[in-house]
C-alpha cells in the first residue's frame, strides 16, 4: 500500500503545479488509473479539462497522444488503416492515434456517431479490428476523453453503450478565488506545463492494479453496492438503470479508493463517495421525471439516503 500512496503522491505533486486547488479531482484521476479504467471529463470550457489531461500523461511518462474530435474525423483516423505496398505486393496497417497509453479525446462528442464507436472496442477490450485483424493495444491503455456540456450546436452526444464504458464522469469546476488568483502568478512568464517532466515509472502501474484486486471488500459491503445499483433499475423516474457493470465499476473503485487512502479493506464511505461519480452517466431519467427538474445527481442522493447499509459482522 505504500509504494501505492508514494507513486500517487508524485503524481498528484506533479499535476497540482498545473491544476491549482482541485485535489479532489485529482485524486478521481488516481482511482480510475488503479482501476485500468477510462475518464470522461465533463466541465464548462476553460476550467483545465484538457491541461489536467496532460499533465497526468506527462506525470506518468507513457506515451501520449492528443485527438481532436471533429464532425470530419473518420474511424480509420482513429484506429489506423491498412495501406496496399507496391514494392512487396502486400497491405500494411499504420496505427493510428489510439494504439498509446494515453488517448486524450478532446471534444468527443464533436465526433460523429460511427468514429464514437470505432473507440468501443478498444476502451473494452483493450484492442482494435482493422479490415478483420485485430491489434492489441499497449498496455496501460487508458482515455481521456473530455466534453463540453453545454455547447450542444454540432455535437453528438454520446450513447448509453459509450458511456457505459467510462469507469467514471469527472467535473473539474470553476476555481476558488485563492486559487485563480495563485494559477494568474503562476502563469506570468511560462506555463507550468512546458516545464512538467515524468515523475514516476509508468510500467508499474500494471502492477500496482494487479494489488488493488487484494483489498478486501466485506460481504456486507458487497451486498450494499448491489443494492444500490439495482436500486436504480426499479427506480420510477428512471428509464434506464445501472447495469452489472456499473456494479462492478464501484467495487473496483473502491478498492482502489482504500489503497489511496492506505487501507487494505474498503468503507462504507468509499462506496457513498464514489457512487455518484461512477453512477449518474450510466442513468436515463425519464422526461416526466426532467420535466419536474429531477436529475441523475438527485436521483442518486436519494438512494443513499434510502438505502440503508444493513450493518452485520464486517469482517
Amino acid at each position: 500500500m505504500t509504494q501505492i500512496q508514494d507513486f500517487a503522491a508524485k503524481i498528484t505533486s506533479n499535476v497540482e503545479r498545473v491544476i491549482i486547488g482541485k485535489a479532489e479531482a485529482i485524486e478521481l484521476l488516481m482511482v480510475a488509473l488503479l482501476c485500468d479504467g477510462h475518464i470522461l471529463i465533463e466541465d464548462v470550457p476553460g476550467v483545465g479539462k484538457t491541461m489536467l489531461a496532460r499533465a497526468l500523461a506527462i506525470s506518468l511518462g507513457g506515451q501520449f497522444k492528443r485527438l481532436q474530435c471533429t464532425p470530419d474525423l473518420l474511424p480509420n483516423d482513429v484506429t489506423g488503416v491498412s495501406i496496399f505496398n507496391q514494392q512487396n505486393g502486400q497491405f500494411e496497417f499504420r496505427p493510428g492515434p489510439v494504439f498509446v497509453n494515453i488517448l486524450l479525446a478532446d471534444e468527443i462528442n464533436r465526433a460523429t456517431p460511427r468514429t464514437q464507436s470505432s473507440l468501443l472496442e478498444a476502451m473494452q477490450e483493450q484492442q482494435v479490428t482493422v479490415d478483420g485483424i485485430t491489434h492489441t493495444l499497449p498496455r496501460p491503455f487508458l482515455v481521456l476523453a473530455t466534453q463540453n456540456p453545454v455547447e450542444y450546436e454540432g455535437t453528438f452526444p454520446l450513447p448509453e453503450a459509450q458511456l457505459d464504458r467510462f469507469l467514471m464522469r469527472l467535473s473539474v469546476g470553476y476555481p476558488a478565488f485563492a486559487d485563480e488568483k495563485a494559477l494568474l502568478t503562476h502563469l506570468q512568464r511560462e506555463h507550468p506545463i512546458n516545464s512538467l517532466k515524468s515523475v514516476v515509472d509508468g510500467a508499474m502501474l500494471s502492477e500496482f492494479q494487479k494489488t488493488v484486486w487484494e483489498v478486501h471488500v466485506d460481504g456486507t459491503l458487497q451486498d450494499y453496492i448491489i443494492r444500490l445499483v439495482s436500486a436504480t433499475r426499479n427506480h420510477p423516474d428512471l428509464a434506464l438503470g445501472a447495469s452489472p457493470r456499473a456494479s462492478l465499476a464501484l467495487f473496483k473503485a473502491s478498492q482502489a479508493l482504500a489503497c489511496l487512502r492506505g487501507r487494505d479493506h474498503v468503507l462504507p464511505d468509499d462506496i457513498k463517495y464514489l457512487l455518484p461519480v461512477t453512477m449518474t452517466h450510466r442513468l436515463i431519467v425519464t422526461s416526466e421525471a426532467e420535466l419536474r427538474g429531477h436529475t441523475a445527481a438527485a436521483i442518486i442522493k436519494d438512494l443513499l439516503a434510502n438505502t440503508p447499509l444493513e450493518l452485520g459482522a464486517i469482517r
